[in-house]
């Protein structure tokens, strides 16, 4: 139950809190990069380990995705007590290690067993980072500190498209596994060495049982709202990063390499941009206005449809991928007031438990949900207009060379996206409906 009063005034030295909070975004940044380095180098792969198309799909969701399920709340429950930075370093320890033994694996099992571990990055690091952040930081600074956290994303994304892939090409995949999987346990080794667990905004309060946390959370409507509403966008949003490459190399006749330079301009420099000013203005105009956490990522979303709309139907690559960028922006705008709701509802003892329940929901809906939706609707869609043009998706699959494929390839994939883009004006609902309930929802600590 939220009590009035002053608000936390943060842990440490100003200089001291931006230390820890670039420590933390670093030890993120290799969390993004082990996640999608596989991806980079899978043809590599496929070939030395004689891998088939669905092995490579299953090292690139499912075994992923395996630990992290069974771990974000148990690892979530354990930083609502014990220090935090240490389950944070740990567990970049043990997903760094894991990736290095990507770079030793002999069989698809041995890679397998290892993509699992790699897993364990986004439920060690995210919840206990957002817990520990949000006590480093007062509250009127706290989604600024999570928007410049969230910047892992984008840099992370960058590093591996152009770091990972220099480092594959001048030597080969198993050494860049190798090297950045070193450099990981370094930086866990420095984090842990050097950034202290900040005290609690509760002092010395015992976390309550996972029962009682979900039951106190269960009352925040707008902490639900929020959930719902990026679970609803990341049916998109993680759609449309799967899809992004083949459908941009289908629809304009793009090389694998230009298609994926292209998505690592759009989804990094575009995903930075949305990510930062989402939590600069959040803060900024929080004081004026003190629902603009929850009608800044709508509005976001409402500009972010018919930008994406024009992205899809444009006939120049060059004028598509300028959509696509200011599309991420408006999209991403959502992303440090979403997280920052579960951080500011909870109380500091729930807060870790808070962001792992979101981040669970949002990775199943999203991941679940997304790519396998517009995967099909591709798939009907593509065979009704191959069938009108005298062709079999077989065909197609069989000689992708053949003239017609590429163009109905492209527009089924566009189908399946646009139908998936629909559910980010739901999400926009849900993110407007975050303000009814906010400033009844807010924790504040007591005097």
């Amino acid at each position: 139950m939220a009590t009035q009063g002053n608000t936390h005034g943060g842990f440490g030295t100003s200089d001291y809190r931006s230390y820890a909070l670039g420590a933390l975004l670093l030890i993120y940044v290799f969390e993004v990069i082990d996640r999608i380095l596989l991806s980079l180098v899978q043809e590599q792969v496929r070939v030395e380990l004689s891998l088939s198309d669905f092995q490579l799909g299953l090292l690139g969701g499912p075994a992923f995705v395996v630990l992290y399920v069974l771990c974000t709340l148990p690892i979530a429950r354990l930083a609502e007590s014990k220090n935090r930075i240490s389950i944070v370093a740990i567990g970049a320890a043990v997903w760094s290690a894991a990736t290095a033994a990507c770079g030793l694996a002999t069989s698809f099992v041995h890679l397998l067993i290892a993509r699992m571990f790699v897993g364990i990055g986004e439920a060690a690091c995210v919840p206990a980072s957002h817990s520990a952040i949000s006590d480093y930081f007062p509250s009127n600074k706290r989604a600024s500190a999570l928007a410049i956290f969230g910047l892992a994303m984008p840099i992370g994304i960058l590093l591996a498209a152009f770091g990972g892939g220099w480092l594959a090409q001048k030597f080969d995949w198993r050494t860049m596994f190798l090297i950045l999987g070193g450099l990981g346990v370094a930086a866990a080794l420095l984090l842990k060495l050097t950034v202290k667990d900040p005290g609690r905004a509760d002092g010395h309060a015992e976390a309550p049982g996972f029962g009682a946390a979900l039951r106190s959370l269960g009352s925040k409507r707008s902490y639900w709202h929020a959930i719902a509403g990026g679970a609803l966008l990341a049916i998109f949003g993680a759609s449309l990063t799967n899809f992004f490459v083949s459908y941009i190399s289908r629809r304009y006749g793009m090389g694998i390499g230009e298609a994926s330079f292209a998505f690592g301009i759009v989804f990094g420099f575009g995903v930075a941009a949305g990510i930062f000013s989402g939590g600069y203005l959040s803060d900024k105009l929080q004081h004026s206005h003190p629902r603009v956490i929850a009608w800044l990522p709508a509005i976001g979303l409402l500009l972010a449809v018919p930008v994406y709309l024009m992205a899809f139907f444009q006939t120049s690559y060059l004028m598509a991928c300028i959509f696509f960028f200011f599309g991420s922006i408006c999209q991403f705008l959502h992303n440090a007031p979403m997280f920052a709701v579960a951080q500011l509802v909870a109380e500091p003892r729930e807060r870790a438990t808070a962001s792992a329940i979101m981040m669970l929901i949002l990775t199943l809906v999203g991941f679940g949900l997304g790519p396998p939706m517009v995967g099909a609707i591709a798939d009907y869609y593509s065979a009704q207009l191959a069938a009108e043009a005298g062709l079999t998706m077989q065909q197609c699959t069989a000689q992708p060379a053949t003239a017609g494929c590429a163009v109905i390839g492209a527009a089924g994939l566009r189908a399946g996206l646009i139908v998936a883009l629909l559910f980010a004006l739901w999400a926009a609902l849900h993110f407007w409906l975050v303000g009814r309930s906010y400033g009844a929802d807010k924790y504040e600590q007591a005097a």
